[in-house]
Order: structure tokens, then C-alpha cells, then sequence
């Protein structure tokens, strides 16, 4: 990891850039001799190639209520979600490495619809196998994600974009950054994969609030 986890820190903004970028790869817990490649975004999905026709106005912010479950039917997600802290060491804390099908929530951060940048995470796979976010890196521009909340209403975000990032460059401030609209990321581990050390990267998708019923 570039840098040390106080200078990461030192250059949040409530909490929300957070030191954990390098230790997203480290959730990996795959065991035996095989191993199955989660799918990669492809270079359409980048912001570099553009929003295409999928590009939708922003709806106005939600007033801030925790997320209880997320959903996203193009990739058969619909998981509940945990809260997240940070550990000792400044990395996110991370969903039971048991349970393939559970997210986490950063919980210092933007609650999912309201306004900011919401932080959601979840293993790409486990030691059985595909994990919730194991197909993130599949998504396209404009494929929904559905977020019920405890208030009751259920957010409802665009993506963006969908890119992969390398460990050793992940963009701390592209990611974490603070957003005058509701945003959101959806976080798993991704990039090249070495049985020694698992996943060399992250995927990362974007997305923003475009409605709630």
C-alpha cells in the first residue's frame, strides 16, 4: 500500500476516504488447487468510453436511514447487509468470510440515497466458492441497484461506470470522495489473482441516485 494509513486518513473527509483500498484484495479465503476467475469490466464500461445512452438526471437526496439490504437483479444479487467499521490497522472491516451472501456498509460514511458517497463492500468469493459481488465486474452502464433502507424506502441508483483497479494504484479520492449528490460505490476484490497473496485488485462500481419508491 502507497503511503501509510495516518496520511490516508489525514486526507478523508468525516471518514469517508478510507484507508482500506490495498486491504480489499486480502479478503480473498479460497482454498484447494482451483480457482474461478470472477468476470472482468469491460473497457466500455470505463467513464473513459463515455455514459453512452444510459445516462439518467440525479433525483434529489434521501434524508439519511441505514441500508438493510442491497439488490442488483442484472447480477442475481439481493443480500442483507452488515455494518462496517474500521479495524485497528485503518482498514474496513470486513462482512464474515463464512456467509457468501451478505454486503457491508461503511458505516461512517453516507447512508445509501442520501447525500455523499455511500461505501458498500462484499467478498468476491470464499472458500466454498462465488461470493455476493463475485459476477460486480459484469455490470453495464445504466443497470439498476436497489438498496431498502430502514426507513422503509427502497433507493434506487444508476451505474455509471465499472472500472478495475490495482492494488498499488487504487484512486483513494476518485472513489471515496466526497459527492454533492447521492452516490454510491459497490466494492469486491478483483485484477490478477496469485494463490500466495489472492486478488492484486478491486472493482469498483459506480452509480447514482435516481429515484426511491
Amino acid at each position: 500500500m502507497s503511503g501509510s494509513t495516518a496520511d490516508r486518513q489525514a486526507r478523508s473527509n468525516k471518514g469517508w476516504g478510507l484507508a482500506a483500498a490495498a486491504f480489499l484484495g486480502l479478503w480473498l479465503v479460497q482454498s484447494g488447487s482451483e480457482h474461478a476467475t470472477p468476470p472482468a469490466p469491460s473497457a466500455a464500461e470505463a467513464f473513459a468510453a463515455g455514459p453512452g445512452w444510459h445516462t439518467t438526471a440525479a433525483a434529489d437526496p434521501l434524508p439519511p436511514s441505514a441500508p438493510v439490504r442491497i439488490r442488483i437483479p442484472r447480477i442475481g444479487v439481493d443480500a442483507p447487509v452488515v455494518r462496517l467499521g474500521l479495524a485497528p490497522d485503518g482498514s474496513l472491516e470486513v462482512p464474515p468470510p463464512g456467509n457468501s451472501n451478505v454486503a457491508g456498509w461503511y458505516r461512517d460514511g453516507a447512508p445509501p440515497g442520501a447525500e455523499g458517497t455511500a461505501i458498500m463492500a462484499g467478498h468476491v468469493d470464499n472458500a466454498q466458492g462465488p461470493a455476493v459481488f463475485y459476477a460486480l465486474g459484469s455490470l453495464r452502464k445504466g443497470d439498476r441497484i436497489e438498496v431498502p433502507r430502514v426507513d422503509g424506502r427502497t433507493a434506487v441508483f444508476t451505474v455509471d461506470a465499472v472500472e478495475v483497479y490495482d492494488n498499488d494504484a487504487f484512486p483513494d479520492a476518485k472513489v471515496y470522495g466526497r459527492a454533492d449528490r447521492a452516490e454510491l460505490r459497490v466494492i469486491t476484490c478483483g485484477g490478477d489473482y496469485a494463490p500466495e497473496t489472492g486478488y492484486q485488485g478491486n472493482v469498483v462500481a459506480y452509480a447514482h441516485l435516481i429515484g426511491a419508491r
